[in-house]
């Protein structure tokens, strides 16, 4: 099935600039949200606490529910909506962790119908401790600098067979990260020095292909978060599930991208004809590159509309990833490889 022309000829490659301006406004836009919301926000598996989903048989005002939840000691609880108006369902948060699941639910069922006069169902009660959301911080910062390094080892060896050099550059930057941690120095400070220090060396060390693929993969998960941070919507386990999908689904449609170059550029003589190439490669996989993300974006609007609040954020998540992982293989990380091939 082919969607575009073949003799397609879109200079996607004379528009880099353009997209470098973009992509730079939407990462520091993504990168000013965190700081000025100190970081994304968090759910319960991340900060530990207790959340609460509640329905009503009928309307009954967010106030009298707060109201309730004051009267019995639970002065820093928050309640919002929760999936369609008309459902009166609602989240509770909170940091108590000292009732159990049983003793919770009754006092607070026992408040809230003496507030507002009706008994609520309590739907699912979840509590996390404090430690136990710490340690899962850490781990998910460690998941995906993990899988970051490992896709550079693969990109390195598929693609300019260095497979030993690139092994080892990135083995030593697991190892690194590894006993740093262990002094308590913090996860996140450290992870993005790696990072830094990561692309410095592929730069040094002439890994092109794997330095254009992990740029973009940045690109994409940055951008991710840094929307979730601006709509301030929760940050939780389903969320790193999604931006190690998305990692996957980047890779993939980058991979094909670069195989293409890959092939074009065999005999290349000089930087002259690099941009040209370049160009006629993103455009002699365009047809499959959107016919990929159609049917993709497809299953998650479907997921996104009909498959409830649950896993609402999640397609959302990989929604924007979609989007963000599509343009970011042609305009972040084909440019990138081209710049250092000139280089």
């Amino acid at each position: 099935m082919q969607l575009i022309k073949s003799n397609i000829n879109v200079d996607f490659i004379g528009k880099q600039k353009i997209a470098f301006v973009l992509s730079s406004l939407l990462i520091l836009l993504s990168i000013g949200s965190l700081i000025i919301h100190k970081g994304p926000n968090y759910g319960i598996d991340f900060v530990g606490g207790t959340i609460i989903q509640i329905k009503f048989s009928e309307q009954v005002p967010v106030g009298k529910i707060r109201s309730a939840l004051s009267n019995i000691g639970f002065n820093d609880a928050s309640v919002q909506n929760f999936g369609q108006e008309q459902d009166h369902e609602f989240l509770i948060r909170t940091s108590n962790l000292e009732m159990t699941d049983k003793g919770l639910s009754e006092s607070i069922s026992e408040a809230i119908s003496a507030s507002t006069g009706v008994v609520p169902e309590i739907r699912r009660v979840e509590m996390v401790g404090p430690q136990v959301g710490k340690d899962l911080r850490k781990k998910a910062l460690l998941a995906i600098f993990y899988s970051l390094l490992f896709i550079t080892i693969y990109i390195s060896g598929r693609f300019e067979l260095k497979w030993i050099l690139s092994g080892v550059t990135a083995g030593s930057l697991m190892t690194a990260v590894y006993f740093l941690s262990i002094f308590n120095v913090s996860m996140a400070i450290l992870i993005a020095a790696a990072l830094v220090i990561t692309l410095a060396l592929f730069w040094v060390l002439r890994l092109k292909y794997a330095m254009g693929a992990i740029v973009a993969l940045l690109h994409d998960v940055t951008i991710t978060i840094g929307i979730f941070s601006v709509l301030n919507l929760d940050f939780s386990l389903p969320i790193i599930a999604a931006l190690l999908t998305i990692i996957g689904y980047s890779l993939n449609d980058t991979i094909i991208v670069f195989d293409r170059i890959r092939e074009n550029i065999k005999g290349a003589q000089t930087n002259d004809v690099l941009s040209p190439l370049f160009n006629k490669s993103i455009n002699e996989t365009l047809s499959r590159t959107i016919l990929t993300s159609l049917t993709t974006l497809i299953v998650l609007f479907a997921l996104y509309f009909l498959g409830g609040e649950i896993i609402h954020n999640f397609a959302f998540a990989m929604i924007i990833g979609v989007f963000v992982g599509t343009y970011s293989s042609i305009f972040v990380a084909s440019p990138i490889v081209l710049l250092a091939q000139k280089k």
